[in-house]
């Protein structure tokens, strides 16, 4: 029996919510880092942090992991960032882009218009490790809300997850603002899960400031996949990610899912995911771009 080649890339996604005095200065040290090394991918800088995708050789990818946690790095802020990894066969990206944006991720939460919500904190003690969503996963009073895209949810969720139907930033508020007084009332407690946990880190703080129990996977499904061997025990299918591997099983392997299988063309918020999913089929020129999660990749 022949034994499978090794994925020849690396993929690595990261983020932190961490003040960062000069996004464009760090920008131009990230395009430079990235050529220099070779990789492909896209980070998004703010000044509430950074959101990444990379990808390249596993020595390439390592060193750019290990240069962002230097002190030449936004003074040493990024240091112990959690870096979640995956192999890939097929080139998950285009090229190398870095962007400054106004937020690392855009969920279109409502205005805070008496007190501003806390900045989101990924050490929280909400933050529960595999094993730990794994026993709460149990509680029969819980809402286990599911906080990505339908078409993600479609391909792949957490046994007993609720859908809350998103196919726009708004319609997880308004999903959220419509349930919120029953679940209050009943103490049911939130526990909630997105891709690589930024999301939830973003609309935590909001989800509380509604009287809300809330708790959250630390690191996401990538990082329940990647502590627990046995995670298809929770997990129904696949992990849709934004790139063109475009998604993994529990074992954080590519799948031969395609595009035309994850997006439902007669939504069209979809269809013009589906197009732009076929566009990056083509051979990777200079113009390319990869797709990007409106979300968040991490």
């Amino acid at each position: 029996m022949t034994t499978p080649a090794p994925p020849a890339t690396l993929h690595s996604a990261f983020y932190r919510f961490v003040p960062l005095a000069d996004p464009p200065a760090l920008a131009e040290q990230l395009r430079a880092l990235g050529l220099q090394l070779g990789l492909q991918g896209s980070v998004v800088l703010a000044h509430e942090g950074i959101n990444g995708t990379v990808a390249g050789s596993e020595a390439a990818v390592a060193a750019f992991e290990a240069a962002l946690q230097q002190p030449a790095m936004a003074g040493g802020s990024l240091r112990g960032m959690v870096f979640k990894r995956s192999g890939c066969h097929t080139a998950p990206f285009g090229r190398w882009k870095v962007h400054v944006k106004p937020e690392i991720v855009a969920l279109g939460l409502p205005a805070a218009h008496d007190l501003p919500l806390p900045p989101p904190d990924e050490a929280d003690p909400s933050h529960l490790d595999p094993p730990a969503w794994r026993a709460l996963l149990a509680r029969h009073d819980l809402v286990l809300l599911d906080n990505r895209n339908h078409f993600e949810f479609r391909l792949g969720h957490f046994r007993g997850a609720v859908d809350p139907q998103v196919h726009n930033f708004r319609d997880f508020v308004a999903y959220v603002q419509q349930h919120a007084p029953a679940w209050r009332a009943a103490a049911r407690p939130v526990a909630m899960y997105c891709t690589g946990g930024i999301r939830c880190d973003k609309t935590a703080p909001w989800l509380r400031s509604l009287g809300l129990d809330v708790w959250q996977l630390q690191g996401g499904v990538l990082n329940y996949f990647q502590q627990l061997p046995d995670a298809a025990q929770d997990w129904r299918g696949e992990c849709f990610v934004f790139d063109r591997r475009i998604a993994l099983d529990c074992s954080l392997n590519e799948t031969a899912t395609t595009a035309e299988q994850v997006y439902d063309p007669q939504h069209p918020d979809e269809a013009w995911r589906l197009r732009r999913a076929r566009e990056l089929e083509a051979p990777a020129c200079p113009g390319d771009d990869h797709v990007t999660a409106d979300h968040g990749p991490a």
